[in-house]
């Protein structure tokens, strides 16, 4: 498996164009523009890849684009998100033959009120059991239609010999799986609002929505950190943290689309029903990038 589960990766996006068709040209184009940077990777079809409005056969294609055009270096950690233990199996089992490092794994949330804590870990570690790569949990409550991750789940999931750590997107709470958890499991940040006293307090890395058009940045703030630059560290994440506020926080998937539109990549548009960005949005954005570029000086 190439490389470790450390630093930053880019939950890529899925570009679409304004009929709704996935532009794979494009795809290829930002992954091989992300080959050359130090990213450590990818979350591919995670919610910044609009991983529930993608066909499975597009899913297909969208992975085997990203493993293909990826450095050699770089891990894909590929996102199974289905409503049963079989098919998220068969999904993650496809995956794993196609050449993924990672299978991340998000709860179920359709028959929400049965999604106990029981069946949660039963859930992870069935799908755990039968992958002969490593599988991460994905704690992000505001994409499985409420259901979270409880610290028992997590506790019980990490004793699994192949579930290696969590991306954590949650608002807050994250020192709870830092300080509850074994210290061999990876604890990864899913917002660049918690990465910083995330990494901190023990996280390995993170997941950020904004290394999909700032990746130098963020990588930049993830190496002051590791080599103790605090205040470098501090003054960046301050300014890392408002633009993302101003860009992901208010914009959500458009608005991070929109800022690859202004950097150098291809963004393009998010699948319906999810609403284009707004004339005002991306002038809104073009001056956070530029406050940014400008107070980072």
């Amino acid at each position: 498996m190439p490389g470790s589960l450390h630093g930053i990766f880019a939950p890529i996006t899925t570009p679409f164009d304004e009929k709704g068709w996935i532009d794979y040209d494009h795809l290829t184009e930002n992954v091989k523009k992300y080959a050359r940077t130090k990213l450590q990777g990818f979350l591919v079809l995670g919610s910044n890849g609009e991983n529930k409005s993608l066909s499975t056969q597009e899913k297909e294609r969208v992975v085997k684009t990203v493993i293909s055009h990826k450095a050699a270096n770089q891990i894909a950690m590929v996102a199974s998100i289905f409503e049963s233990t079989f098919e998220t199996t068969e999904f993650a089992l496809w995956a794993e033959e196609a050449g993924a490092d990672y299978i991340t794994l998000l709860p179920p949330s359709y028959f929400k009120s049965a999604m106990k804590d029981n069946v949660l870990i039963r859930y992870f570690t069935d799908v755990a059991s039968v992958m002969k790569i490593p599988c991460l949990l994905y704690k992000a409550a505001q994409f499985s239609g409420g259901v979270d991750l409880s610290l028992t789940v997590i506790k019980e999931c990490a004793k699994h010999p192949n579930i290696h750590g969590i991306k954590d997107s949650s608002s807050g709470g994250m020192e709870k799986i830092l300080y509850g958890a074994p210290k061999d499991f990876a604890v990864m940040s899913g917002s660049a609002t918690t990465f910083f006293a995330g990494m901190l307090g023990g996280a390995v890395g993170g997941v950020l929505s904004m290394a999909n058009y700032l990746p130098e940045k963020t990588v930049e703030l993830y190496q002051f950190i590791k080599e103790g630059k605090l205040q470098e560290a501090a003054a960046l994440n301050r300014l890392i943290v408002n633009c993302n506020i101003e860009i992901s926080g208010s914009y959500g998937v458009a608005g991070v689309k929109c800022a690859m539109d202004q950097t150098g990549y291809y963004g393009g548009f998010p699948r319906l029903p999810l609403p284009p960005i707004t004339p005002e949005g991306a002038a809104s954005i073009k001056e956070a990038l530029k406050a940014l570029a400008g107070d980072a000086k």
